[in-house]
């Protein structure tokens, strides 16, 4: 097999706030796998602030794959000294890598297509990469100021999202809350399902408090309240009114292995224990990874969802397909594929509140 990377910057057609700063624009790798015939492809798109990967120059990183023959063993290895928890963790890499070879594989066990001039994008077949079933999906509200979050949370509701999520924990308390309760009194619980993400944002002193605050507008989830390493993480899903969602505490964390780490990730779910996780594949690693996570957050009467990290079209629809062999009902973060200036050839679209894979001719 040959190995190719092929950087790609990507700009946002507006800048996308969180707590913890403002995007403007990322960098994405294209990773593809040949053998001749058929080619898998990957993306690698790291967060800068975020990715333990994301300041780590890939195509110096991987310069000594270009010029060789890599065999199946030669993948196997890569994946494996890339896992989190190693010293040489390279998450975002590697779920571009792991991609590229369930790709190339799938296309390898299909006779019938070696000569057609348009090989299929997936790798799972089913409802939703023939396009025949979507996959429901939340309407993501990005941080501005009030007014514009207001106006932008209408237009997700009637363009047909009946789950809101609203980026919190940046902007003056108070006005979020009087934002929250002025979309409540026009939509309840019952129509609208509303879920909040702080990014870290609030105080660990003070969150409990905030989230006391937050009750009333019948949320249906808080993710990742305080920053990742703060040891009040437990009390505040013990006690919290709403329910908890972890997200960056996942990151770097092995599910099952210790590696490097000093925890493993069931050691962090059963001393946390967070009503929810989130999955986002490109920070955990790959797709297996966020398998074992739904394994053990299974086990432990955890319940889970899929957020797309701001990839590319071709990263967004690897994890589409992944996570409709899990058949969600409940909405995923896979909404971010409109965001970005000379994006990848779509592979999805959004009808109302779901994503759609699109059939090839």
């Amino acid at each position: 097999m040959r190995f190719e990377i092929t950087p790609h910057t990507m700009e946002f057609i507006k800048s996308a706030k969180t707590s913890r700063g403002e995007y403007h624009q990322k960098t994405s790798h294209l990773i593809q796998l040949g053998d001749g015939i058929f080619e898998g492809v990957g993306e690698a798109a790291p967060l800068a602030d975020l990715s333990i990967d994301g300041n780590v120059d890939f195509y110096n990183k991987t310069a000594s794959l270009l010029d060789s023959h890599l065999e199946k063993s030669d993948i196997e290895s890569l994946l494996e000294h890339w896992e989190p928890g190693t010293s040489e963790s390279l998450p975002a890499l590697r779920f571009a890598l792991h991609c590229a070879w369930q790709h190339l594989q799938f296309l390898q066990t299909q006779p019938n297509i070696a000569h057609h001039p348009t090989k299929p994008t997936y790798w799972i077949q089913n409802d939703f990469t023939s396009g025949n079933s979507g996959i429901p999906i939340n309407g993501l509200v990005w941080m501005s100021d009030i007014d514009a979050m207001y106006e932008e949370a209408l237009l997700k509701i009637d363009a047909g999202f009946d789950c809101i999520k609203f980026k919190v924990g940046a902007l003056d308390f108070d006005e979020e809350c009087k934002l929250i309760e002025k979309i409540r009194k026009k939509y309840d619980a019952f129509k609208l399902e509303i879920r909040l993400d702080a990014n870290g944002g609030f105080g660990s002193d003070t969150a409990l408090e905030q989230i006391q605050e937050l009750h009333r507008f019948e949320i249906h989830s808080l993710e990742q309240p305080i920053k990742s390493g703060f040891h009040e993480l437990d009390r505040i899903c013990r006690f919290s009114k709403i329910d908890i969602a972890l997200d960056e505490e996942l990151i770097g964390i092995h599910p099952n292995k210790m590696g490097n780490n000093p925890t493993t990730g069931k050691a962090l779910l059963t001393w946390a224990k967070p009503k929810y996780i989130i999955l986002k594949p490109t920070l955990l690693g790959g797709l297996d990874m966020a398998d074992r996570w739904i394994n053990l957050a299974s086990a432990l009467d955890i319940g889970w969802w899929s957020t797309s990290a701001l990839e590319g079209n071709v990263g967004l629809a690897a994890i589409a397909q992944w996570v409709s062999k899990y058949n969600p009902n409940m909405p995923q973060g896979l909404g971010t594929g409109s965001l970005f200036k000379e994006n990848y050839d779509s592979r999805t679209r959004v009808i109302k509140n779901k994503i759609w894979y699109l059939p090839q001719e």
